[in-house]
Order: structure tokens, then sequence, then C-alpha cells
């Protein structure tokens, strides 16, 4: 994704940043505060207890080659997708192994394009990938009878344009069941506000395919629009949907998602104002974030950040911030791809993405990091 290389970060990576708050003004206090800003409409007011912060307890597997999406078993285990060797891997959380569990017929990998996000449910592995002619939502049974293997993948949604550039890809089940997906608009930016193209959309179906049970929009699987690429997807405690987005030049975004909503792209980029488009909760620069997969864990989204190589602590209050975004590991594991909490909530998976071919492989990588909350 090509940015603006004029734009800077705002402070260099030894001073500490400050806040940009829209509609007030308040001393950055902490060095690993962001420059990140928030929406007004959404700055909490109240009282909320700190959320923790998180170190690197240890790595849980190396030599992974573009890890892309992230599922996890019913004990603990992970399945890893990797974008452009078109392969999932079980990796067992117990001591790392890897399982190969072979290459997922009919992908064809290309620029941001290949095997993209997993969820997993009942048995049922859930893929989106890019195809020679779609992106696409395939599924396939695993495990059972059949054992270490995938069987045949079988459509569950076709049709989403697909591009070198902005194919979004993240995929997951929400709290009522539904399956949703975030995609981009393939670089051809009038499809965000195409409300009958599936690209630059929100989309929430049964996991079946079809649109879902009070879908804004009758007879389409369209949740929300106005989205330039769309990689995070996850629920608060209160089942509200969150999602990061790829901004253009000037900044990036975390979005609360409502259904019906327009999101604005490309008519705005970050805060407008404007009736009928919907502002981010939180933006960055792109030379911060560039965000990818997100999580909830803690009372906080974390955020992974490619270009930014760092992972994001948005800690809310509701639908509300309730604290400035903060910054861990900074351009210390390179960029940052995907992040899943682990069952129970007790810390973060977390992936870098090095191998990607925008990144700066380092022996070993790519990897995948075992973080536990601290105090």
């Amino acid at each position: 994704m090509r940015r603006d290389r004029g734009l800077a970060l705002l402070l260099a990576a030894t001073v500490s940043p400050l806040l940009l708050v829209v509609g007030c003004s308040a001393p950055a206090t902490s060095p690993a505060t962001t420059a990140a800003s928030v929406s007004p409409a959404t700055t909490a007011t109240a009282t909320a207890a700190p959320p923790p912060a998180v170190r690197v307890a240890g790595t849980l597997t190396e030599d992974l080659k573009s890890p892309w999406g992230l599922a996890e078993l019913p004990d603990g285990d992970l399945l890893v997708s990797s974008r452009d060797a078109r392969t999932v891997t079980r990796i067992a959380v117990r001591d790392g192994h890897h399982t190969s569990l072979g290459v997922v017929p009919g992908v064809t990998p290309a620029g941001e394009g290949g095997l993209l996000g997993l969820a997993y449910r009942d048995g049922t592995l859930y893929a989106y990938l890019t195809s020679a002619t779609d992106n696409r939502i395939v599924r396939m049974r695993y495990g059972g009878a059949a054992g270490d293997r995938l069987g045949a993948p079988e459509p569950v949604l076709t049709g989403i344009p697909k591009g070198f550039i902005h194919n979004g890809g993240r995929i997951a089940f929400g709290p009522d069941g539904m399956l949703y997906a975030g995609t981009g608009e393939t670089g051809q930016r009038g499809l965000a506000q195409d409300k009958g193209s599936l690209g630059g959309k929100i989309l929430r179906m049964t996991p079946d395919g079809r649109p879902a049970p009070g879908n804004p929009f009758p007879g389409s699987v369209v949740y929300s629009y106005g989205h330039r690429n769309v990689e995070g997807l996850a629920w608060d405690a209160a089942g509200h949907l969150w999602a990061s987005e790829f901004g253009q030049d000037t900044w990036d975004e975390l979005n609360l998602v409502r259904p019906g909503r327009n999101y604005g792209w490309p008519l705005a980029e970050g805060r407008a104002g404007r009736p009928g488009l919907t502002d981010p909760v939180a933006r960055w620069h792109p030379s911060e974030a560039s965000p990818s997969g997100i999580a909830y864990a803690r009372g906080a989204i974390w955020m992974a950040a490619l270009r930014g190589q760092r992972l994001w602590r948005v800690p809310l209050a509701g639908t509300e911030l309730s604290g400035r975004p903060q910054a861990f590991f900074t351009r210390e594991y390179g960029r940052l791809r995907t992040v899943l909490a682990t069952a129970g909530g007790r810390g973060l998976w977390l992936t870098t993405s090095n191998t990607d071919t925008r990144g700066t492989p380092r022996p070993g990588d790519d990897r995948i990091l075992r973080l536990e909350f601290t105090p």
C-alpha cells in the first residue's frame, strides 16, 4: 500500500509524543502514550480501572512464512494460515510443534491476496482466500475421523472483489453466531460507497453464507460500508463490534461498527464531522499504525500495527475511550499482523509479519509470540 512518505512520525521515538485530542488538550504523561487522535464524542468521562500492561512471555514457534490468519481450537492449539504458501499449519501450544494440514486448493496469491483470515467453529475451518477470479470465503471439515487433514473447500460466499492491494481478509464469528468478514475496495475507491458491491464493507452472514437475519439492507450480506480496507474485527464484553481500518495517507482508524452506517471512504479519511458519515473512535498516522488484526481483552482493544511495528492498547469504557492509546514493543519485533486473545483471557497470541515481502526478516521470522498481562 503506497503511503505519502512526506508524512513522518509526529515526534521521534526517543521523545514522549503528545496525544492529539480533538476538542480538548491534555499533556501526555507516559513515554509510551501515542499520537493518536480521539473523537470528542467518544472521549470517556467516567473513571475506569486502568487496563493491564502486557509483556512477551516467550516465543511459541518460529520459521513461519507469511502468516496471516490465526484460529484457536477447543484444546487451545492454534491454526495459522500462510498467505503465500497457501497452507494451514497446526501449532501445538504445549511445545510449538508444527503439523502441516496441507495446501488449500484454489488459492491464487498475489500482492496482498492469498490465504488470509481463519475462523474455526464446531469441527469446521472457515477461510477467506483470493482465488483466480475473486476473494471468497470457504469452509473445510477438520478433525474427527479425518484426523489432521482438511476436507475439500466448500464455497460459503463468493464474488468479493479482488485486487493486488486492499483485499481485506479478516473473518470471525460474532457473539450472535453469525460470520463477519472485513473486505477491501481493491484500490477502486468507488466500491466502498456502492452498497451493491461486497468490496470496502463489513459483511454479516449465516454460517452458510446467507444474509443474516436483521441485516440493515434486505437480502444483502452488507452490514456497514464506506471502508477502505478492514483487516481487524473484535467484539468487546458487551457485544459491540470494533474494526480497524487502513487509511490512505493521513489517518488509520479504529471504528465502533453499527449496522447500516457509512464510514466515509473515499469521501473522508479520519474524522470528517459530516452528516451521514460515522467518525472513528480513534485515529493514527499510518507511520504509527497501518493496523491489521485486533482483539479485545481486559477492557481494551489490542491492535497489531504493520508499518508502525507496535502493538496498541486502546482502553475502553463501554463505547468510549477511557484513556489514551498506548504502544508496546515499538520496533522490537518488526511488523505485527494478528493478535488473538487466549482462551480464558489470560493473555494474547501475536504474530509477526516480516516475510510478507514488505518487512525485513530476522533469523527465526516469522513467529508467534506468547504475551501475558501484567498489573
